[in-house]
């Protein structure tokens, strides 16, 4: 009895011992669990008040963003899509003018001030980007000529506009994409597909069909105008339409110099800083000596403003589509800007749909589609 009784005082002790080493190994929290009863009622964690909504702005931006580096440079049609949306904010310009066509706005003015914009944000873009403003030495002949180009066939446009019926504007302006697929054989030895050249002509004569085949209520219709305007203009029109021909073949020639100048800079902003550089004080030497200076209202300023900045962002994504695509392949979605003119006249006025603008617009539409899915001969360029 006495030596069990010894044992398991001894095992004790050593239970202890192990207790005591093992005990401060454990950490034991005593927490009182909160008891659930059936009428208890469970609270979800309250979030922030602006939390949700900040996830919801970050995830939007990072989607915007990541859409336009696609757009940018992350597809086989990125040339296209820089096309196509320089073509929407051509569009979107469009209707603004149309929206407040009630305030007079000095066309030189006009130019002036987005020449103005468009040399300021390129500039503040190139510095942000530590690009060299002038570009390597080599293509600073290109970017001159492009300038100069760009330049003249603004100012020629400026005095058609003045001076011809609109019609004949339209048409003289969307035959710039015809002249730089042309200039662009002849220049940059470009090959061009049997669907690019369909591809323009269909375009093209969707156009006519938009521009002479429909009738407005209770007026003549545009072709029986132009007729009219031809009969009792006669002689007269024929410097505005000579001038018109050599806009377009300046914007032809000026195509080709951005894709030029472009591909030999690696950074198709230096164009658009380029012309902005050169039309910038040109225009106010031509607003100043050509018209009478008008002061605008706030509203007035702030609309000239928002027509810059939207016209810096087309120009933008126009130079990025021509590095990026051959010329006679990506303007013809220039003629996207046909079927929006055609829908806004739609919307805010009484025109009535013929079934030659219909057509028209039919045409343009498959023209588009077939540059884009079909004959895909790409050289397309990453960045």
């Amino acid at each position: 009895m006495g030596g069990e009784s010894e044992a398991e005082a001894v095992d004790d002790e050593i239970g202890t011992v192990e207790d005591d080493e093992i005990s401060p190994l454990l950490v034991v929290e005593n927490v009182t669990a909160e008891k659930m009863t059936i009428v208890s009622v469970s609270y979800p964690r309250k979030r922030p008040p602006g939390e949700s909504t900040i996830r919801e702005d970050e995830t939007e931006f990072a989607i915007t963003k990541q859409f336009l580096l696609w757009t940018w440079g992350g597809s086989r049609y990125s040339g296209l899509l820089c096309m196509a949306a320089s073509a929407t904010v051509y569009g979107i310009m469009e209707v603004f003018l149309t929206i407040f066509s009630g305030r007079s706005i000095p066309l030189l003015e006009s130019v002036f001030t987005r020449c103005t914009i468009i040399c300021l944000l390129s500039f503040m873009w190139l510095k942000r980007t530590g690009q060299p403003l002038f570009g390597p030495t080599h293509a600073r002949k290109l970017l001159l000529s492009r300038a100069l180009a760009g330049f003249l066939s603004l100012l020629c446009f400026v005095y058609s506009v003045q001076r011809l019926p609109l019609s004949y504007s339209i048409l003289l302006n969307f035959a710039t994409p015809l002249m730089a697929s042309i200039m662009a054989r002849m220049i940059l030895h470009e090959k061009s597909s049997f669907t690019d050249v369909g591809g323009l002509t269909c375009s093209f004569l969707g156009l006519l069909f938009t521009q002479q085949m429909f009738v407005k209520q209770g007026q003549l219709s545009k072709t029986e105008e132009l007729n009219e305007a031809i009969i009792v203009g006669g002689r007269h029109l024929f410097y505005p339409i000579l001038i018109g021909l050599i806009s377009s073949a300046t914007g032809g020639l000026c195509y080709c110099l951005i894709r030029a100048s472009s591909k030999a800079t690696d950074q198709p902003l230096l164009p658009v800083f380029a012309f902005g550089l050169l039309a910038s004080p040109g225009a106010a030497v031509c607003t100043f000596a050509l018209q009478k200076f008008k002061v605008p209202d706030l509203y007035t300023f702030l609309l000239k403003v928002i027509l810059g900045l939207l016209a810096f962002i087309a120009e933008v994504f126009l130079a990025r589509g021509l590095q990026l695509e051959k010329i006679s392949r990506v303007t013809n979605i220039q003629y996207t800007k046909v079927i929006f003119s055609q829908i806004l006249g739609l919307c805010v006025s009484d025109t009535v749909p013929s079934f030659g603008r219909i057509i028209g617009c039919l045409l343009i539409l498959a023209s588009i589609i077939g540059t884009m899915y079909f004959g895909h001969e790409k050289e397309v360029e990453y960045n």
